[in-house]
């Protein structure tokens, strides 16, 4: 199994781009997903021609204007920092288009892709599109805000959400997996977990493992790394102090949300 943590190593593009993770199927165990986190200043712009590939461009801090060649997107991003707990833009564009981003401030953009056939509109997902929801109850709550649910019918593949946990509670959880192709029981879906700590120098942990347990690594996870999960559950603890927030990024071979609790841990959901 390859390694499953990811620390950001910092790669300049161009001048005023910064590639600080790229996660692909030749260094990941993964086969429906690919992650760019891109930093960028004022100014600079980054540029990609998909192939077969569909992509979620996420403006996760900063403004930004994205063209695919035939529609402008001028000014989007709606927060300065992604603790500031409100949906962003984001902007869905699907296989055999090139698109441009220029940074309109210092931005920070997650590139979520899954590989495709089908072609789609591109489409503009404003933040006021997000579904915003409160999950869970005790010392197991966090805010989810739906980018690419699979609900949505703007894509082919992609499923997109960020999620926030306060200190103190557990977030993924209780253990939850869809690593089986077992509808309408369970679907399959890798999945990765972009992490960022408020404070920054916080930590939060993350465990994945299988039933078998031939699977079973738990992680300390710091700002910027991203957990790759091909298989397995998948929980994240977050520490007293520290606020957590991911975005993950779900694909497989059919765009379904659904999920197969631990059995050994389900009870926790029936509690008084």
């Amino acid at each position: 199994m390859a390694r499953l943590n990811y620390k950001p190593v910092p790669r300049m593009l161009n001048e005023g781009t910064s590639l600080l993770q790229h996660i692909h199927k030749k260094n990941a165990a993964l086969h429906y997903i690919e992650l760019k986190v891109l930093e960028m200043t004022a100014g600079s712009t980054y540029q990609e021609s998909l192939g077969k590939k569909e992509v979620c461009i996420v403006a996760l801090t900063g403004k930004i204007t994205v063209t695919d060649g035939e529609q402008i997107f001028d000014e989007i991003g709606t927060r300065e920092s992604v603790f500031e707990k409100i949906p962003t833009d984001s902007i869905y564009i699907s296989i055999e288009h090139s698109f441009e981003i220029t940074a309109n401030s210092k931005a920070s953009i997650v590139l979520c892709y899954a590989p495709s056939e089908k072609s789609k509109p591109t489409v503009l997902i404003k933040a006021s599109d997000n579904t915003v929801e409160q999950r869970g109850k005790y010392q197991n709550k966090r805010l989810v805000h739906n980018i690419l649910p699979d609900t949505s019918p703007h894509a082919d593949r992609l499923l997109v959400v960020e999620v926030f946990t306060d200190g103190g509670n557990w977030s993924s959880y209780p253990p939850h997996k869809h690593d089986q192709d077992n509808l309408p029981l369970e679907s399959k879906l890798e999945e990765t977990y972009y992490h960022e700590l408020n404070p920054r120098q916080g930590f939060v942990f993350q465990r994945v493992y299988t039933d078998d347990r031939l699977l079973d690594e738990t992680m300390t996870v710091e700002n910027g790394d991203v957990v790759v999960v091909p298989k397995g559950y998948h929980p994240v603890g977050v520490p007293d102090g520290y606020d957590s927030y991911y975005l993950n990024i779900m694909a497989g071979p059919t765009r379904k949300w659904q999920f197969h609790n631990d059995p050994d841990h389900e009870w926790i959901l029936t509690r008084k």
